[in-house]
C-alpha cells in the first residue's frame, strides 16, 4: 500500500511498530505523524516519502501486526440459538476492550478514502469473522435448526454489523445483554406476534 523510492527496511519496521504502539497507548485521535517519528527516531519527510496519511500508516501497521481479535469460531452444541448467544457475547466482549475500540476506529478511518485499502482490510480482518458464523450457521440450516432458505449471510452481516454500529457510532459500548437481545430479535421477531421456532 506504499509507494516510493526504495526504502529501509529497519526505518519501515520502525515506522510500523512506533505507530502500533501508539495507537494502542493513544488512540487513533490522539496519534500524530510527528509522534510516529519520534517514536521511530526518523523524520516527518521520511513517513510522508512513504505513506500518503496517517491512516496508510495505521494500515500497514494493522497488516503487519497482530491487533486483530482472534477468530474463535462459534460452538457447536446441537443447539444453535444458545450457541450463537454464548459466541456473540464472547465476541462483544473481545470488541469492547479499548485496544480493539482504538484498533476499529483506526481502521475505520484509514479505510474512507481508499477503497483499495478497505477491500485489503475487510478481507484481512472482518471477513474471517463472519465466514466463521456463515459456516456455523449453514451448518444449522443443513441440521434443520433453521428453515431451509434462512438467509445465512444476512443473519450474520446483522449479528456481527449491529455490535460493530454501536462501536462506530461512539454510543454507550455494546454489552453481553445486547448481544442476547440482538439474538433474539433475529429469532424470534420483536416479540409481538408470540415465540417463532425458527428462522
Amino acid at each position: 500500500m506504499t509507494g516510493g523510492r526504495p526504502r529501509s527496511e529497519t526505518s519501515r519496521l520502525a515506522i510500523l511498530d512506533a505507530a502500533r504502539d501508539l495507537l494502542l497507548e493513544r488512540g487513533y485521535e490522539r496519534l500524530t505523524i510527528d509522534a510516529i517519528a519520534t517514536r521511530a527516531g526518523v523524520g516527518r519527510q521520511t513517513i510522508y516519502r512513504w505513506w500518503a496519511s496517517k491512516s496508510a500508516v495505521v494500515a500497514d501497521a494493522a497488516l503487519e501486526g497482530d491487533l486483530a481479535p482472534p477468530l474463535v469460531p462459534p460452538p457447536d452444541t446441537g443447539d444453535i440459538e444458545t450457541d450463537l448467544r454464548g459466541w456473540l457475547r464472547a465476541w462483544t466482549h473481545r470488541l469492547t476492550t479499548a485496544e480493539s475500540t482504538g484498533f476499529i476506529l483506526a481502521l475505520t478511518a484509514a479505510t474512507a478514502d481508499d477503497r483499495a485499502i478497505a477491500d485489503i482490510l475487510y478481507d484481512r480482518f472482518t471477513r474471517p469473522h463472519e465466514q466463521l458464523l456463515r459456516d456455523r450457521l449453514e451448518l444449522a440450516r443443513v441440521a434443520g435448526q433453521l428453515a431451509p432458505d434462512a438467509p445465512v449471510s444476512t443473519i450474520a452481516g446483522v449479528l456481527i454489523g449491529s455490535m460493530l454500529y454501536r462501536v462506530l457510532s461512539r454510543q454507550a459500548p455494546p454489552t453481553a445483554d445486547d448481544a442476547d437481545l440482538v439474538v433474539g430479535l433475529v429469532f424470534h421477531g420483536s416479540g409481538n406476534r408470540g415465540r417463532r421456532t425458527g428462522i
